[in-house]
């Protein structure tokens, strides 16, 4: 009994307002808290930044999603998920969900992005707006942790893993962005040239 209690609490995230409640290092806070956009940050820190797109399709939203769209209960959506990868390394694991009810009015780009930054197109436009910023402690039975252990992204013998989340919005639709960040991304430090200005 006491096995499947743990196996329920450790599939659904706790989700944060205060990045404090993560219990994060410093190096990761400042990952998980900056605002910008991660696309440039990541950029701005390799010779040679890439998106590399998983999967786009249809699915069932996560049972810690649906809320955060505004649905009444776990419904298909248009998912994506992609890695963020630095000088062929992957740093951040993205997942995005859109709501099926969401038009091309919304959200033009979004289907054809294929290996495009999604936080290019969403920061580069004057129509979205961010909400705010929550954190969590993502464990190893949660769904998108699974996902990740099958890409062999993240290794068992690793606890949790630390992860932020917003909703955008554009003209009235909604989109879910969740990035969970592994480990070696706080090993990437600004150029020295470009530190200095």
């Amino acid at each position: 009994m006491a096995g499947s209690v743990l196996q329920h609490r450790t599939s659904f995230a706790r989700w944060h307002a205060d990045v404090n409640g993560v219990q994060a290092a410093a190096g990761m806070i400042h990952w998980l808290t900056d605002r910008a956009s991660l696309t440039a940050k990541l950029v701005a820190r390799c010779a040679q930044f890439r998106v590399q797109r998983l999967s786009q399709q249809q699915a069932i939203c996560l049972a810690d999603e649906y809320r955060e769209l505004g649905l009444a209960r776990r419904l298909r959506v248009h998912e994506r998920q992609v890695l963020l990868c630095c000088d062929g390394l992957p740093m951040v694991y993205a997942h995005t969900v859109v709501p099926l009810t969401a038009t091309a009015s919304e959200w033009p780009l979004f289907h054809s992005l294929g290996e495009k930054s999604l936080g290019t197109t969403l920061f580069n436009d004057p129509q979205v707006q961010r909400g705010t910023l929550s954190y969590a402690r993502l464990h190893a039975r949660h769904p998108l942790i699974r996902r990740m252990q099958a890409l062999g992204l993240a290794g068992k013998e690793q606890q949790a893993w630390f992860a932020r989340r917003s909703v955008f919005r554009r003209k009235g639709g909604c989109l879910l962005v969740t990035e969970v960040f592994l480990p070696q991304v706080m090993e990437l430090k600004l150029p020295a040239s470009r530190a200095a200005k």
